[in-house]
Order: structure tokens, then sequence, then C-alpha cells
């Protein structure tokens, strides 16, 4: 047998190795994953160049792992594909295969964040050198007759190659723990960083502790990759079960197989509670993220919109590069392209739901509605869709039951002016009885009822819904201008004193044409925030300026009517008392509300 030959690494890929022994440490468990990955790599390879060249032969395909508590090494073995000496040279030790370069370009000096860019560049090899005092590679070609050759490294300047009398092909990998990283020759360590990383791998990952017989790990198939007809619905909510940590089974299962110019799987699931921590903006959301059954990440958060957040479940790409960071997911034309059908798989998903079965929708809205009205902001693009979806209280509902959409809405709208209307307040009650929606009431017109905190800045962002403009009945418009050719002397004189009294708080004063059983309304101008948007704003830290109201007033009212024979301070106390009642109708709060108590007792008596 010849002797081995030494050779020098490659500056930079010296530099790679200095990195992984001594500075990305913080994630060391992906070695095993890393490897495995390559191991499945190597014998999807043979089976593809077995369809090529009838002259490879192969027994069953597998990854074996060897755990030698003795001699303090972990042994990585598969019968796949191998490689020859050339190979060996060409795929460990030069830039051109491994990525070294781009690797090196890409590091922060944050040493968790470089660590997830290890396979990303084809390196993951070199992960191995964080637990190791040294690494041997045997390798034979299924393809290439020469012999196996042994590669071996302490990570130092060099490395060595010999010749094997080693007969089978595939790729052995040995490595020698370091003292510092003997928990991995623990068993539970290895089944657990197995199923962690590997459960879905398709080919069988055996174990053999020492001397026992070897056992097979990845029991679990991937259900994902199965077709919908074959997997029963106790093993659909068995799995969500164990990706959510969630004890209910789920609202809806979605399960789809993508084949074609792009290859993926996905598994996502709708839970029928929202989690407690669904508005805390630093828990991380997203799918699980596999790559060719690889696990790559918990939470990958690129693949569905923010609005969305609650869905959970995988997605399998074929085609995206193995380890991807998550700053390449943001940018990654795939990504988008997934991100967009499955958002579009989901919405019909709810879609399909609240036509089939509304009591359940029902109950889907009351955990998830509120994250879902985020949507329009987010995917402007994709608004009538998203809002599609949306179900309100209104006026043709009895006791606060929030079941009509826009589509209810326009189904039964009587006027051909494609108005929908809104008016938003704190409760339900508070909207029902609203003084802006009285002469609406009156005229049988529907009026959508709206009391969660973000309605107004939903509905200023979707502003029309399939060409139906939505009109915030608190807001100004042409009724709101008081008509003057017919308006008596009194009624405008009337409107004077009253200007001259509020002057300071409100715009102007005009009559109203909407009011029927109230005496007064304040109104907003149309591109003035109301009191919800107001509240955001001002908790956002912006400081908006006092907003001007107009002070409209019913003419016909009894309380304007005794407003009309009073003169002086009288007068005055009066109107000041009326501008109140209309802020308290608005869900606001009068500036000194005990005078207003006091001036409502002397009113009663």
């Amino acid at each position: 047998m010849a002797k081995p030959k030494t050779r020098q690494f490659q500056t930079e890929t010296k530099k790679l190795l200095q990195l992984m022994i001594h500075s990305l440490y913080s994630n060391k468990e992906i070695f095993l994953r890393e490897l495995i990955s390559n191991a499945s790599d190597a014998l999807d390879k043979l089976r593809f160049e077995s369809l090529q060249n009838k002259k490879i032969k192969f027994d069953d395909l597998s990854i074996k792992i060897i755990v030698d508590k003795e001699n303090k090494c972990i042994i990585v073995r598969d019968n796949g594909i191998g490689m020859s000496e050339s190979e060996l040279i060409e795929n460990i030790g030069t830039i051109a295969k491994s990525g070294t370069s781009s690797f090196l370009e890409k590091l922060t000096g944050n040493k968790k964040k470089d660590s997830q860019l290890i396979g990303q560049f084809g390196v993951g090899f070199y992960s191995s050198f964080m637990v190791a005092d040294k690494v041997e590679v045997l390798s034979k070609s299924a393809v290439d007759s020469s012999s196996a050759t042994l590669w071996k490294s302490d990570g130092g300047e060099s490395y060595t190659l010999e010749k094997s009398d080693h007969s089978e092909h595939g790729t052995s990998i040995v490595i020698k723990l370091n003292k510092d990283n003997e928990e991995f020759i623990d068993e539970s360590r290895i089944r657990f960083l197995i199923n962690k990383y590997s459960e879905y791998i398709n080919f069988p990952i055996n174990v053999q502790i020492g001397d026992k017989d070897e056992e097979r790990v990845n029991n679990n198939e991937a259900i994902w990759l199965k077709s919908k007809r074959s997997v029963k619905k106790d093993e659909y909510d068995e799995f969500y079960k164990y990706i959510s940590h969630d004890f209910n089974e789920p609202l809806l299962t979605i399960h789809n197989k993508v084949e074609g110019k792009q290859e993926y799987s996905n598994l996502l699931y709708i839970p029928k509670k929202s989690p407690f921590d669904i508005w805390n903006r630093d828990t991380p959301k997203g799918l699980k993220l596999y790559i060719q059954r690889v696990f790559i990440m918990d939470d990958a958060s690129h693949f569905l919109p923010l609005y969305l957040r609650f869905v959970k479940g995988v997605v399998d790409s074929n085609d995206l590069p193995l380890n991807v960071s998550r700053e390449i997911l943001q940018d990654h034309p795939l990504v988008h392209s997934i991100k967009t059908a499955l958002t579009k798989r989901v919405i019909d998903s709810l879609r399909k739901l609240k036509k089939d079965d509304p009591s359940q929708y029902s109950e889907f809205w009351n955990e998830f509605g509120l994250v879902l009205k985020e949507g329009p902001a987010e995917e402007p693009s994709s608004k009538d869709d998203i809002a599609e979806l949306f179900i309100f209280s209104s006026t043709v509902n009895e006791n606060n039951q929030i079941n009509r959409s826009f589509d209810d809405y326009i189904a039964s709208c009587k006027s051909d002016d494609k108005k929908i209307f809104y008016c938003i307040g704190e409760t339900y009650e508070a909207c029902a009885n609203s003084p802006h929606i009285e002469s609406l009431k009156k005229a049988n017109t529907e009026v959508l009822l709206l009391t969660d905190r973000i309605d107004e800045w939903l509905m200023t962002s979707l502003a029309e819904y399939k060409g139906y403009e939505l009109v915030n009945v608190a807001k100004t418009d042409v009724d709101s201008e008081p008509d003057t050719e017919t308006l008596n002397k009194d009624s405008i004189e009337l409107i004077k004193r009253i200007e001259k009294v509020l002057g300071a708080d409100i715009e102007k004063v005009a009559t109203s044409s909407r009011l029927v059983d109230s005496a007064v309304r304040l109104v907003i101008s149309k591109f003035e925030p109301g009191i919800q948007m107001r509240k955001i704003l001002e908790s956002a830290g912006q400081s908006l300026p006092e907003s001007k109201p107009l002070f409209e007033i019913n003419l016909k009212h009894k309380l304007i009517k005794k407003l009309k024979s009073m003169k002086g301070k009288e007068f005055s106390n009066f109107c000041k008392f009326l501008f109140d009642y209309a802020v308290i109708a608005e869900g606001g709060s009068p500036k000194d509300p005990s005078k207003y108590l006091r001036q409502l007792d002397k009113y009663l008596l």
C-alpha cells in the first residue's frame, strides 16, 4: 500500500477551520444534522445515477450512526454514491466546491448568527470540526472503479490521503470528539438530535450504540409528503398537536403537494383557539421549514404574511439551498412565490369555511378576526380578498350578532349610490344608539356597527370594497352643510348665537338632516382622524392638533326649541351642556365632568 500523501489546505479553508474550531460554537449540535443531510444527498445521487447507469447496483439505501463510547467517536455512514480521491479533494478542500470564500464574506461576527450560515455555502462538512479533535473520511465511489480513499485531518494546516482496500461504495465519516464535546456520545442526546433535525429524512437512519444491535430511529414518515388520500384525520390531528403543543384538534387542515417548475409540499393548520402570546411581537412566528426533508428552522416567518401568524404547519422545498439564512429567505424569489401560493390557500380555505359552516366560522372570527383585520394594510394588493372574510355586527342583526359581511351588505343594498355605511363606537350599544345613524335606520338603510380598536384604521386603509365606498357616518358629507336658503331668520340667528358661545371648540354650526331622535351631534372632517384613530396615533407617540368638529343641531328637537327661548348666561350654559352631551355620545368625556353633572341635575329638576 502506498504511503499517505500530505496536502496543504488552501488559505481560506484554513481560516474556515479555525473559525469552526474556535469561534462558531454556539450551535455545535448542527454538525450531526449537516452530516446526515450530506449522507442523504449521497443516497439521492446514487438513486438518480442508477437510472442512467444500469451497471450500478445497490442494496437498501440507509444512513447508519455508530456511537463508539470507548473511543469517544461518532461515525456517520452511508451506502450512497461515494467519492473518488479527486472528488474528495474537490468537494472538501477547494473553494470552488465548498463555497468557503463566499461563506467568509458573509460572516458578521455574531457567533450565533454566523453558525446559521453553515451548510448554506456547502461548508456543512466542516461543522464536524466544532466538536472534533480529528476527522476521518473513508469513501469509495459507486461510479469510479478506483479504490477507496481515506482522508484525515486534525483541523490544522494540512490533511492526508491514502488508499484503502475498503470495497463497499459510500462514505463513512469518523469524528473523534474532543473533551469539551463528549456529551454527544450519550445515546439519548443522539436520538434527540436525530428526531429534532432529521426525523423526516426519506431514508432509514439507524443507530448502533457500542455492541448493541442497530435500531432505526426515524420511524415516522413525512406526513406532508404523503398523498392526502393516504392520511387519516387522526394522523393529521396528532401531527398538529405534535408541532403546535396544542391539546385541541385543529379547525382546518390544508395539505398540498406542488410539482413542476417548483417542487414543494405544505401541511398547514388553522387552530381553534388563539395562543395567549399572539399579540406579543417578540414571540417567534412562522412555519417549520424543511428542505429536501431536512429540518432547517422552527419559525420561518417568510412563508406567510404577519396577519396569518396564527397558522401552524410545515413547508418542505426541494429547490431552496440547504440551511438558508433568514436574510436569504427574505429576498429569495422562490420564497416569495411559495408565500403567495400558501396565502391564497389559507384565504380560500377560510372563504370556504365561511360559506359552508357559518357557525364554525363565527368561532374562528371571535378568535382571530382582529388579527385578520391587519391584512388590508399589510397587503393592499389583496385587500378585497382579505376583506371578503370580514364579518360585522349590523343594524339588520339583533343582540350584537356578528355575521354580516360586505358581500351580504351589497346583496341587500337597495340604493344605487354604491356606499357601505359604518359606525364606530366603544361598544355595540353605543353604535346601535348613535345619533349618527338615526336617519339611516329610519330609511331602513343598513349600517355596519364596528367596535374593535383598529376598526377606524382598518376602514380608512380599505377606503372601498369592490367598487363600494366605505362611508363613516360620523364624518362630514353633503348633508352636513347648512341650507341657509330654506332656513328662516330665527334659525339663522340661532346658529350665529351658538357659534359665538362655542366658537373656540367647534368649526361651525350646521342644521342636520340626519338627526331624528337626538338634539345634536358632532361631525368631524372626512380627512380627520376620529376618536379611535386618535387614541392609536397618540399611543404611538404622535402629537395631533386639536380637532374642531362641526356641531350639528336638530331644529325639530324640543331641546333646541327650548334653547331658542333662552338668553344671556342661561343660553351660554345650555349650549355648553349640549356640546358636552354630544361629546359623551361620541364616547368622549367632557372637559369638566363635575360641571356637566351639576348642569344635568339642574335641568332634570
